[in-house]
């Protein structure tokens, strides 16, 4: 994977993590919608991932 297409996919899970923390305002998780707890760890680990990543500055925009 280059580093466009990594850029690109860390910023997407930001965007679904910052989502679904806002939808938790009222109650609602989006990860958990028909997932399995597995899946959910899984998207939790990618999010937490993608924002280490970004926040390092290796996800910087060029």
């Amino acid at each position: 994977m280059n580093k466009a297409s990594l850029n690109k996919l860390a910023h997407y899970l930001l965007i679904v993590g910052g989502l679904n923390w806002g939808l938790a305002i009222w109650g609602y998780d989006i990860a958990t919608w028909g997932l399995g707890m597995v899946v959910i760890k899984i998207i939790y680990a990618l999010v937490g991932l993608a924002a280490l990543y970004v926040l390092l500055g290796m996800g910087n925009r060029q």
